[in-house]
């Protein structure tokens, strides 16, 4: 077994707007964190990198207010969740792995999956791998990629940079995102998890685990999930920003296109990429309210 970090709790101090009580899960010898908020038909929001649960911190209160139970995992080596510092360790199944023992140990009925940024290949395969725990979709800013097409320049620099800086800024990463200002503290908070180069394997091995050829680890789950979302005639619900320079609102009408239990796109504008962040009491009420809808 790879070694194992855990950050310090009082680097989570002073967290601004994030006054929920801990919980945590045992999985293969390392502690997994989640948020559990509220009560009624669970809603299992699923984040994306460099982020963590801190990221649902606006969306969740009207959700909870709304009746609905919130669930929200930091996945293996991102937010108060256990660190292994071999990069080696973090793939897709294993996110995928994880995030499901936790979830079927909370025996979920009738649950919502909601995934932005890599929350949509590991939520949205989570959901097609359990129907009978998923009954609805909420698909955010996101995107399946099994190695067909190309990336983006930009993209490829992107990662290209992340392979040659062990040690990054996640502060720097979060304020390129920012669609406004979100103030010293938030950005602070983006970078609490990671103390030292140490902590950041995970956040440094998610732009590596994007598959650039249909060989590539990965590429054939996410080609599945995919097939699979073609059948999917539950609900789902997909909403972008329409400030995103990393999915544009072509790719939301893509996917509102594939799954035939989906509407047509929604979209939300004054928000990049963290829609959460930028617009996350309006996300959380036009989550509620089309959750209400179905009821």
């Amino acid at each position: 077994m790879t070694e194992v970090l855990r950050t310090p709790e009082e680097a989570f101090s002073g967290l601004p707007d994030y006054p929920f009580e801990p919980n945590y899960f045992e999985w293969n010898g390392i502690r997994m964190h989640y948020l559990d908020e509220g009560a009624g038909k669970p809603v299992v929001l699923f984040h994306g990198e460099p982020t963590w649960s801190f990221l649902y911190r606006k969306v969740i209160p009207p959700l909870v207010d709304a009746g609905y139970r919130c669930i929200a995992p930091d996945y293996v080596g991102l937010g108060k969740s256990d660190k292994p510092v071999d990069d080696a360790f973090y793939t897709f199944d294993m996110h995928t792995e994880s995030v499901t023992a936790l979830l079927t140990s909370l025996e979920l009925t009738e649950a919502t999956v909601v995934g932005q940024d890599w929350g949509g290949p590991i939520g949205l395969r989570f959901a097609v791998e359990h129907p009978e725990i998923v009954t609805r979709l909420v698909v955010l800013n996101t995107g399946l990629f099994s190695g067909h097409g190309s990336m983006s320049e930009s993209w490829m620099a992107f990662r290209d940079w992340v392979e040659r800086t062990p040690d990054l800024p996640v502060d720097l990463l979060m304020s390129r995102s920012e669609a406004h200002p979100w103030g010293a503290d938030v950005l602070a908070a983006y970078g609490a998890p990671f103390p030292s180069v140490d902590h950041k394997a995970g956040i440094r091995r998610f732009p590596l685990m994007v598959p650039l050829q249909a060989n590539h680890p990965g590429a054939a789950e996410m080609l599945g999930v995919r097939e699979q979302l073609a059948s999917w005639e539950k609900p789902a619900y997909v909403l972008f920003s329409t400030g995103d320079p990393i999915f544009s609102t072509r790719t939301g009408e893509r996917l509102a296109d594939l799954i035939p239990g989906a509407g047509p796109l929604d979209t939300i504008n004054d928000a990049a990429h963290f829609l959460q962040e930028d617009r996350g009491e309006e996300v959380g009420r036009r989550i509620a309210a089309w959750l209400q809808s179905l009821e």
